[in-house]
């Protein structure tokens, strides 16, 4: 199933471009919409320039095919992992453990179920996060977030590292700010309500590492079954497919498929837009497995490009709101959560009402990255 034909295309051309108010807001309300009936959509942007994503994708290949010894350079665990590298098998999908999201994965059906996690190790996977945000004119209340970002010690990389991962990271952190101010105007909010509350939030480039020659099994589990704990999460396209994403209305399991052209992201939302609308919107659950897709692209790079290392790079940018923001269920859109519930039997809805406590943003992350083993 591709999905083209299943999730929206929203296109953000259109409300930077048209000249028509009536087209924007139409527009407008279909992002808002999308994600309150899917979680995610597709995202058209004709400013996106694919020449970076093939120049991050090169060097990241090229970063992550070192020694586990010189990445290990690279680490900062004092930081919880949120700049610089993360090495494999280090960071646990929540759902492993997590009564409420496994409880959802029972419900679903047994043919749109996840590769089982029940037994799930930490994932695979290797990230790198990089910080892509605005000092505050304020004095943060919580320390460790203005670290600065991490140069690989490896003198490779010196040079090329900051302006690829500035230049592709720029493109997709422009496309989901512009996109947060679309859901926004769809919502019925101020056209800034989203991006003045993430003015100063630790957005971060994370592009994700999977050694296909070491992982490359079919239905070898990347990344469990999960949510984001962010805001919005953008992603590029990747060389090899594997992920799949699930519907909130159908509780189908959707394989994403980016076309061969065009200017196209894939975005979802996360924790802490489903924190501030109450539900209305959900976080959306996903994973990345080896499946059938990926051996073919496997098969077909090594056929074409048999001297690159087969390492599958997600193009991924995490989009936060600002840490000291005072994160609460904004009501009027709390009050049309409980009434899209009633009205609904989405399988991916938590059995239990969910209750949205107020609270700092950086409280919300750490209790996240406890769960996911990236915080003592």
């Amino acid at each position: 199933m591709s999905s083209f034909a299943t999730l929206p295309v929203v296109d953000l051309d259109i409300f930077l471009f048209s000249r028509s108010s009536d087209e924007q807001s139409r527009e407008c309300k279909k992002a808002a919409n999308a994600l309150i009936t899917y979680g995610a959509l597709i995202l058209h942007d004709s400013r996106v320039e694919e020449h970076a994503n093939v120049q991050f994708l090169d060097l990241l290949e090229d970063y992550f095919s070192q020694p586990t010894e010189l990445l290990k350079r690279d680490e900062r665990p004092e930081l919880a992992y949120q700049l610089g590298v993360t090495l494999e098998n280090t960071e646990k999908p929540v759902c492993a453990i997590h009564e409420p999201c496994l409880d959802v994965i029972r419900r679903l059906e047994p043919s749109e179920r996840p590769l089982d996690i029940s037994a799930h190790a930490p994932d695979p996977k290797c990230r790198f996060f990089w910080r892509m945000s605005s000092p505050p004119p304020y004095r943060s209340a919580f320390p460790g977030i203005d670290a600065p970002n991490i140069i690989p010690a490896a003198k490779p990389f010196n040079n090329d590292w900051e302006p690829t991962l500035e230049r592709w990271g720029t493109c997709m952190k422009r496309a989901v700010e512009d996109l947060a101010q679309m859901t926004a105007l769809g919502l019925g909010l101020d056209r800034a309500a989203f991006t003045e509350a993430g003015r100063y939030g630790p957005h971060l480039l994370a592009p994700t590492a999977s050694d296909l020659q070491k992982y490359g099994t079919k239905d070898t589990i990347l990344a469990g079954f999960h949510t984001d704990l962010n805001f919005l999460t953008i992603h590029g396209r990747s060389r090899y497919p594997g992920l799949n994403i699930w519907a909130r209305n159908t509780g189908k399991r959707i394989p994403v498929v980016f076309p061969k052209d065009g200017n196209f992201l894939l975005v979802q939302a996360g924790k802490q837009l489903e924190h501030m609308t109450g539900g209305l919107i959900k976080a959306g659950y996903h994973e990345v497995v080896v499946n059938d897709a990926t051996l073919a692209a496997m098969s077909s790079r090594a056929a074409t490009h048999p001297t690159r290392p087969q390492i599958r790079i997600s193009s991924t940018f995490f989009w936060h709101l600002s840490s000291d923001y005072d994160l609460a269920a904004i009501p009027k859109l709390a009050e049309l959560a409980a009434s899209y519930k009633g009205a609904s039997e989405s399988q991916l809805d938590d059995a239990k009402p969910t209750v949205y406590e107020n609270m700092k943003v950086w409280q919300q992350v750490q209790n996240e990255l406890r769960h996911i083993a990236l915080m003592a």
